[in-house]
């Protein structure tokens, strides 16, 4: 195998309504967590797998806001938004989450909080997802954030620091 070995994906439900995901990255965590944070390497990179990242304003505070934008596959555009409750660099995020689909709905606020461990030269990135309203939206989010940490894990394995 060529590239940095990384562990897939392990999705874990433990309780109804909750989603967790954890990830191994081949980065620092000051780095991973730094393309969570900088909206410049968030917008290359935060979007589910199939869809365009087309914009990504971070405001790193508690209480600040965070907002993006993706082209779906079906070229529909999807915003997602939130306030950030915790910042802990470069240990934790903790921030609400919504989505707004194209006719202009938007989905009951949630919650995810994002652990980063150093494990030397990678870090083991945990994500938790939860107050879904149904097991299907918590399906959907499953699915968008395993894409959304493939295309953390690709971001630096093709060296995010380059360009």
């Amino acid at each position: 195998m060529n590239g940095p070995a990384h562990a897939p994906n392990v999705i874990v439900r433990p309780v109804a309504g909750e989603l967790v995901v954890t990830r191994d990255i081949a980065a620092p965590r000051t780095r991973v967590f730094a393309a969570w944070t900088d909206e410049r390497l968030a917008a290359r990179w935060w979007a589910p797998r199939d869809f365009t990242p087309l914009s990504c304003t971070i405001d790193l505070r508690p209480g600040g806001t965070w907002h993006r934008r993706m082209r779906a596959p079906d070229g529909t555009v999807i915003v997602k938004h939130g306030v950030y409750r915790e910042i802990v660099a470069p240990e934790r995020l903790v921030f609400t989450y919504m989505t707004e689909d194209a006719g202009g709905a938007i989905d009951r606020e949630t919650l995810v909080t994002v652990t980063f461990d150093g494990l030397g030269e990678r870090t083991r990135l945990t994500l938790r997802h939860t107050a879904f309203a149904s097991d299907a939206a918590r399906l959907d989010h499953q699915v968008g954030w395993t894409g959304c940490l493939d295309r953390c894990a690709a971001f630096f394995e093709a060296r995010w620091d380059a360009a």
